[in-house]
């Protein structure tokens, strides 16, 4: 097997081989653009790293020594030569884009010799002591996971001492002196010298690339991302240029797009005598990128005509890398550029206008994920106009936020999920280790770093609020405090940011809905004239059943009559119904109820304006109905005339050790007929009044009976609906379909599903309860350790985010395989939120179901998601 490719052997269609980034590198190559040389060691070679236990193979090992030496022979140098040594960069690179995830060292091949030998020959002490020192900080830092902090706080301490501001004001013996400091924290943290040995530096950053691919803020974002651990990362081997040899050298990034707006114009920034990092990791405020025009014109003009070469070859916006070296251009780096879900639509639609893409491939070219950017409140206005502004920074990833004072990325993550805030993650600067904190966070704000910054671009990747580079503010993170606008904010103090404008408010600002127009609209009529499958709705009032119908569903697959039942108007009937001791008593209560569910059901018909809704009857346990609290069950024994101890003896007979597995669903319908009766009337009565006040819809009422393992008791419930329906439409005079199926939720409705669709004219899956049984783990409960799953990669994902394919979807094939031939008329769908995540879309459009259902934000994300299935493979039945 070949587990290395010099950058000439490869080519852009060789990712799942050569990775992102070296496929990219290979293509450009090939194009014949300013490549430094190297190769590519694949993904295979990291896969089987894994499987040797975490070592690298002497078979790999020499195959890696044998490109080293074709490197060698292109480049005329080579490597640990004292006259002519070669440097070189390791990087890694998935086959999907990682920002910041994965690990790299610049200046790899140094050593005291070779030190002297660069000095020599580049007559710039500074430059090769900068090299140097920074060699060893990347070096201890990524394979001996040292921590970078050390060197960070030697470097402040050095810049103290000398009264400067900037690393660049730092003199060559500064930096010497940096670098034995540098080497002493090595052997003080790792217990020995620092590898003088190039190649035994080469093989230990290769080791530390292949062993980053599982550093838990990989593993992070390969979750969320959807991204397989078998994918492995390949890393990319390459001749070093350098952007710090003076002022004609330098570093930036760049897009061919402005990845907030999606404006068709160059967008970048740049620092002159840096290295990659920098620009980056937001140490120093770079340059616009236009201001490279006056600096070094021919080479402005000589990487603008390359940009727009790639974008044009990739048809996507660019990212990419460069540096350039004694005035001489290199490109280091392209890739599809991450931008904001506004920006992806702009440029999607502007790509098509310009004849470089079709409508179909500007529909594959979105992320749904990321349309949950577009649909999420902004500031109210006129709370906008009476906010303090405080401060201001960089626009760098478009929205508003709003929420309490965090200083680290542990403290957003334990304040959302322990205590349910709504957190401003406050940095210095972020680095790839807060990932976790910023996906919880609602919004980001950071002292330092520009627009590409790492704090910019994950949080554009995430749909995340940034204000990045306020230099004004005076961040205090170890006594949890920060001072800006001549005033000190407290963790837990509230502050809002505007992350299109760089505004930050001192204080909380009311927020109102997103509205959506434009590119948005354009795009999901491409969507929708692509799409094969159905997308309802999850919606139990007319309001969120409006607002479903704004983003386009059409219908809905699950309204929740139990979520009405808990208004203020209506609960004291809904206990007395709990508390009856007779059925007549029961069915007087249930009376009272009845009129309240016939106008719930009417107002949703209404709003959904004749599409079909599915209404599922009373699911869960009853003593979630009835109080705990002692003063509530006071309350409640006045309002009721009945004893305290009485209400205390049924909330104790209601008790189940495990209520999710207990009374509920159909099986109140079986123990109580009486309650489905109601429910039956309400639902027939409220199809009957809006059919007659609109003759134009044609009402089709979807009655879905919970919590069915057994043909039988579907029989026993549906006959009960069938009898009550029936009469109902009968005295009313007009004509009137309706449909009795169920929810498959249980696995032994999935394994029986032939016998229970002969009672069934529908399915839908009720994915969030199969997940719980077939798991056997409560969705409530596996937070507690599902991380520990993570950690150990027993687990890749949150099955209740997730449909699991292998488990929960087998289930889920065979009851639509069974159910389909048992009874062909049957349709189907799926009604947990799985019904808006995008891989499990594609699943429910490949297994053959005719809607997915969701929440109403997520409408247009599983409409897009559909789409992208129906390309990718499509169905005609």
């Amino acid at each position: 097997m070949k587990y290395v490719y010099l950058f000439e052997e490869g080519k852009g269609s060789m990712k799942e081989l050569l990775g992102g980034k070296g496929a990219n590198l290979a293509e450009m190559t090939n194009l014949g653009m300013p490549v430094p040389r190297g190769f590519t060691i694949t993904t295979e070679a990291c896969t089987q790293y894994y499987k040797d236990g975490q070592k690298i193979s002497s078979e790999i090992q020499s195959e890696i020594m044998e490109y080293v030496e074709k490197l060698q022979e292109e480049t005329g140098k080579k490597f640990g030569d004292k006259d002519n040594p070669l440097l070189v960069s390791v990087r890694s690179g998935a086959r999907a884009s990682m920002p910041g995830m994965m690990d790299t060292i610049l200046n790899l091949g140094l050593n005291e010799q070779m030190l002297e030998t660069l000095i020599r020959k580049t007559e710039n002490p500074r430059f090769a002591y900068d090299s140097y020192r920074r060699f060893i900080q990347m070096y201890s830092d990524v394979v001996k996971e040292t921590g970078k902090e050390h060197f960070e706080e030697l470097i402040d301490k050095m810049k103290t001492q000398r009264g400067v501001q900037l690393d660049t004001e730092l003199t060559a013996a500064d930096l010497q002196e940096l670098a034995e400091q540098f080497k002493g924290v090595y052997k003080e943290k790792v217990g020995q010298d620092f590898p003088t040995d190039p190649v035994e530096q080469l093989m230990g950053a290769i080791d530390a690339v292949f062993r980053s691919w599982n550093n838990p803020r990989a593993i992070y974002y390969r979750r969320i991302n959807d991204i397989p651990s078998s994918w492995g990362t390949a890393v990319n081997v390459q001749e070093m240029v350098f952007g710090n040899t003076g002022d004609t050298s330098g570093t930036g990034v760049a897009f061919s797009r402005s990845p907030a707006t999606g404006e068709k114009q160059l967008y970048g920034e740049f620092l002159m005598n840096a290295q990659g990092e920098d620009v980056v990791a937001g140490i120093r405020t770079p340059q616009p990128i236009q201001q490279l025009k006056d600096t070094n014109p021919a080479v402005y003009q000589e990487f603008h005509d390359i940009v727009y070469k790639l974008e044009a070859h990739y048809k996507d916006m660019q990212d990419m890398e460069f540096t350039i070296e004694d005035g001489k251009l290199f490109m280091l780096q392209t890739r599809n550029g991450k931008r904001t879900a506004a920006a992806a639509l702009k440029v999607a639609c502007d790509m098509v206008d310009e004849g470089m893409l079709s409508e179909q491939e500007a529909v594959m070219m979105i992320d749904p994920k990321q349309l949950d950017a577009l649909l999420h409140p902004q500031f109210e206005t006129k709370a906008l106009e009476k906010a303090e502004v405080i401060g201001e920074g960089l626009p760098a990833s478009p929205g508003a936020a709003c929420g309490q004072v965090v200083f680290t990325a542990e403290a957003a993550t334990e304040w959302t999920v322990k205590k349910g805030a709504d957190v401003i993650l406050v940095r210095l600067e972020t680095s790839p280790e807060d990932i976790e904190g910023m996906h919880y966070a609602k919004g980001i704000l950071t002292a330092r770093g520009g627009m590409t910054s790492h704090a910019a671009v994950v949080a554009r990747g995430m749909g995340t609020c940034c204000v990045a580079g306020c230099s004004e503010i005076v961040i205090n993170e170890k006594e949890k405090k920060f001072r800006l606008g001549g005033k000190e904010y407290k963790e837990g103090d509230y502050i809002s940011l505007n992350g299109s404008t760089g505004k930050i408010y001192g204080q909380a600002i009311d927020t109102m809905p997103a509205t959506i127009s434009g590119d948005f609209d354009r795009l999901m009529k491409w969507a929708d004239d692509l799409r094969f499958i159905k997308v309802r709705t999850n919606a139990d009032t007319p309001e969120d059943a409006a607002k479903a119908i704004e983003f386009g569903a059409e219908g809905i697959g699950l309204c929740r009559t139990e979520h009405m039942f808990f208004e203020a108007g209506r609960i004291a009937a809904v206990r007395e119904m709990i508390l009856s001791r007779t059925t007549e008593q029961r069915e007087k209560a249930l009376t009272k109820l009845l009129p309240m569910q016939r106008k719930d059901f009417e107002g949703i018909y209404e709003a959904m304006k004749g599409f079909p809704v599915t209404i599922r009857y009373l699911d869960p346990p009853l003593h979630e109905f009835l109080p705990t609290d002692e003063d509530d069950i006071l309350e409640l024994s006045k309002e009721m005339a009945m004893p305290v101890s009485e209400i205390k003896e049924v909330i104790s007979s209601l008790h189940e050790f495990n209520p999710m597995m207990g009374h509920r669903g159909c099986r109140l319908a079986v123990t109580y007929p009486e309650i489905a009766r109601m429910q039956t009337q309400a639902v027939i009565e409220a199809a009957v009044n809006v059919q007659k006040a609109h003759p134009e819809w044609k009402m089709v009422p979807e009655i879905m009976i919970p919590l069915i393992g057994e043909r039988k008791e579907l029989a026993f419930v549906k006959a009960i609906v069938v009898k009550t329906a029936d009469e109902i439409i009968a005295k009313s005079g007009i004509e009137l379909k309706y449909e009795v199926g169920t929810m498959i939720e249980i696995p032994r409705a999935a394994l029986t599903a032939d016998e229970i669709a002969m009672e069934s004219d529908f399915f839908s899956f009720g994915t969030n309860d199969l997940t719980q049984m077939a798991f056997g783990f409560s969705r409530d409960d596996a937070g507690n350790f599902l991380d520990s799953y993570y950690e150990n990669k027993i687990y890749e994902f949150d099955p209740f985010e997730k449909i699991d394919i292998e488990g929960v979807g087998k289930l889920v094939d065979m009851a639509v395989k069974l159910g389909k031939k048992a009874n062909p008329s049957l349709h189907l769908g799926i009604c947990g939120e799985h019904g808006g995540d995008p891989s499990s879309v594609a699943f429910c459009h490949n297994v053959g179901l005719d809607y997915v259902s969701c929440s109403p934000f997520r409408v247009p994300i599983a409409r897009l998601a559909a789409a992208q299935a129906q390309v990718k493979q499509p169905r005609t039945v």
